[in-house]
């Protein structure tokens, strides 16, 4: 099953990252829905940068990386940047230090780089591959591509089984593949939901990528401002709120969007389920102690709303502590947070 095919313009992944003419594009999130255009990378440092301003954002730096490691090689290829392991080492470091609090694209091309290894040391691993570096790059990518394609749709189909005929759902922020994946699977089993979803501010998120991508996948869905959540719910306006996670330690804290948090709280307290979806919690992150949280520019936050010259905090993630979690779907199965070490601890 070609996941593209099921999956929201946004989503697609030519329009996360793609090569073309010896450059990286990265799709532009900021200008999305207005417009599909892409960020044009000429190196490694550039694509770093393009990360940290928020070019794409939640999944979509992982999907950026993978490509990153494809254009290094190429650009090895032809003698652009020196042959050797260090090429990619630097690549690495670049793209896990803008943005450090989602640990999944670093812990990923950690991996990527012990594979890469045996390209300089094995003699026999550049044989395989009649010594076509571009090639054996590719099919590394490939292959992770596919196990995480798999993981996605795994997810999806977890992901349905929570969700009810008639549900009401909040989200926050951008929940890319696995809410999305959910949400078609449950219209396949004839089950009609509504989303509600914040607008995410200040790079509206929610209302410039989550909501149009509703419209495509044909789910009704209702943009509302980011304080809307909790009072809804004392409506008996919401029955489910599921979110991605940017992150997941092994005592079950989640980390997501700033906004999460306040959700979360008012979900526990009027009783509805809390289930974020969690791509690879990270087994070297134990509880809050370890977490990174990501602080921008606080003048993003005054563009549009006040004059540059006061002060402003942005916080770009809340911390989640586990008791506000009821469930958090993996690729493994559905678990309570005290589960998540069991089945992800070293």
């Amino acid at each position: 099953m070609d996941i593209n095919q099921m999956l929201p313009t946004i989503l697609q992944k030519n329009n996360i990252a793609r090569i073309e003419n010896r450059k990286l594009l990265i799709g532009d999130r900021r200008r999305y829905p207005f417009a599909l255009e892409f960020v044009r990378c000429s190196t490694v440092g550039q694509i770093g940068d393009a990360l940290k301003a928020m070019v794409t954002q939640g999944g979509g730096p992982l999907q950026v990386a993978l490509t990153t490691m494809q254009f290094v090689a190429r650009q090895i290829a032809l003698n652009e940047q020196e042959d050797s392991l260090r090429t990619f080492s630097d690549a690495s470091q670049i793209l896990s230090n803008s943005r450090p609090t989602n640990t999944t694209m670093a812990r990923t091309l950690a991996t990527l780089l012990g594979q890469i290894v045996l390209w300089y040391t094995c003699e026999s691993v550049k044989e395989s591959y009649n010594s076509d570096l571009v090639e054996f790059v590719d099919q590394l990518i490939e292959t992770v591509e596919k196990r995480f394609d798999e993981d996605y749709l795994k997810m999806g189909k977890l992901g349905s089984t929570l969700i009810d005929d008639g549900d009401s759902i909040l989200t926050t922020c951008f929940a890319e593949h696995s809410l999305f994946l959910s949400l078609i699977e449950a219209k396949k089993e004839g089950k009609e939901v509504q989303l509600f979803v914040p607008e995410t501010r200040p790079y509206y998120q929610g209302s410039r990528l989550t909501a149009p991508s509703l419209v495509e996948i044909g789910v009704k869905g209702s943009v509302i401002t980011d304080t809307t959540g909790v009072s809804l719910m004392r409506e008996k306006k919401i029955t489910k709120y599921m979110t991605a996670a940017d992150l997941v330690t092994m005592d079950g804290t989640v980390v997501n969007k700033v906004g999460t948090l306040a959700n979360a709280i008012g979900a526990s307290y009027y009783k509805i389920p809390y289930t974020p979806f969690a791509m690879s919690p990270d087994a070297t992150k134990e509880g809050v102690e370890d977490i990174v949280i990501e602080i921008r520019d606080g003048k993003e936050i005054l563009k549009n709303s006040s004059v540059d010259t006061l002060d402003a905090l942005y916080l770009s993630f809340d911390i989640v502590e586990s008791s506000l979690v009821d469930k958090i779907v993996t690729p493994k199965g559905i678990f309570k947070p005290d589960e998540i070490k069991e089945n992800f601890g070293r």
